[in-house]
């Protein structure tokens, strides 16, 4: 398992966190998906043998939360 911490200014609310949930725990291999709008942080847990942290970034842009560069 690896972990990852991603950041998007796009979260404001404890509704935008869930948004990303839902659509991120979809993704095969992710284990977990935590997130915080106070820091605007997303923590992820995933196998990186069945998906990829470009995966992850992409599925959260597509959700309206674009992973800040």
């Amino acid at each position: 398992m690896e972990t990852i911490t991603l950041k998007s200014s796009a979260i404001s609310c404890e509704h935008c966190v869930m948004a990303i949930k839902r659509a991120v725990s979809k993704l095969p291999g992710v284990q977990s998906v935590e997130g915080n709008p106070s820091t605007k942080n997303v923590v992820v847990s995933f196998d990186p043998a069945r998906t990829s942290v470009g995966t992850i970034s992409k599925t959260m842009e597509e959700e309206g939360y674009a992973v800040d560069k």
